[in-house]
């Protein structure tokens, strides 16, 4: 009775290492566990570059989001167990918090509320809208306009007129 005790618990060992050793094979001898996902900037707007950056990745992995492509994450050189990637928000992206998660030899690690969307800017075009000004636009504007020519008449006459004193 008592080696069936010691051969199932040698028998347990070995099914445990038999699992674990790959693993650590594969990772160069140690278990790759991916921690402290970084997302800089923390606030961007759409169609911005999010660089994702994951320590205990020694061999890269890649990292998803509902905001962005699949993005790939490759080892920092420089650094043992940390990889980088850059990811492009979406265009059409909402504004609000976003979480990525991340994939490390076979890992998964998920940071809820990474980074934040906030909407574009429409540059170059001043804040105009691309349809045009409104008739309302077109009234206020011409308005101000004649004021403007009125106004100059008068105090060039009043100048004028002044002179000849």
């Amino acid at each position: 009775m008592r080696n069936t005790r010691a051969l199932a618990a040698a028998g347990a060992a070995v099914a445990v290492l038999g699992v674990a050793a790959p693993a650590a094979v594969a990772d160069g001898g140690r278990i790759a566990n991916p921690s402290n996902i970084t997302a800089q900037p923390s606030v961007i707007a759409r169609g911005g570059q999010l660089t994702i950056t994951v320590d205990g990745c020694p061999h890269g992995g890649h990292a998803t989001s509902e905001v962005f492509e699949r993005t790939n994450l490759t080892p920092i050189n420089n650094r043992d167990d940390t990889a980088r990637g850059t990811a492009t928000i979406d265009e059409n992206a909402r504004p609000g918090s976003y979480s990525i998660t991340v994939h490390c030899s076979g890992r998964p690690l998920t940071r809820p509320a990474a980074f934040t969307v906030i909407g574009g800017v429409r540059g170059g075009i001043g804040g105009s809208s691309t349809t045009g000004a409104t008739p309302t636009d077109m009234a206020i504007g011409g308005s101000l306009v004649a004021a403007a020519v009125v106004g100059s008449g008068f105090f060039w006459l009043r100048r004028r007129a002044e002179k000849r004193i």
